[in-house]
């Protein structure tokens, strides 16, 4: 939910164990407007994700334990091995198509109704 009140929902899989994790969303072609991956660590740690064999670019959203985004990382940039990181400790990162933060105006701060964040059903 933005600050301004917009809610937006998404269809996500959820990368739990530590294959999904390492893979996540390597090797696809296409991610939809309202598709992603999110990559629950259980408990709050810094997040470092790349691109490696990620042949799209992505927008990457980092989010605390009550779910609120902590940052922002936008159209990360396709087979980079360069990490991307969360600048501090976050309990997921949600993985959208490159562009989705701009187009909808996501920022930090906004909230992430989640039941891993206790924040949905």
């Amino acid at each position: 939910m933005t600050r301004d009140g917009a809610r937006h929902e998404f269809r996500v899989e959820m990368a739990l164990d530590p294959n999904q994790q390492t893979v996540g969303l390597m090797f696809r072609d296409h991610v939809g407007p309202q598709e992603g991956m999110l990559f629950d660590w259980g408990t709050p740690r810094e997040s470092s994700m790349w691109m490696r064999n990620t042949i799209i670019p992505l927008d990457m959203i980092f989010i605390t334990a009550d779910g609120r985004i902590h940052r922002i990382a936008e159209r990360t940039v396709p087979y980079s091995l360069a990490p991307v990181d969360s600048r501090g400790p976050v309990r997921a990162t949600l993985e959208l198509a490159a562009g989705t933060a701009e187009r909808l105006g996501l920022r930090v701060g906004d909230r992430v109704l989640q039941r891993i964040f206790g924040t949905a059903p």
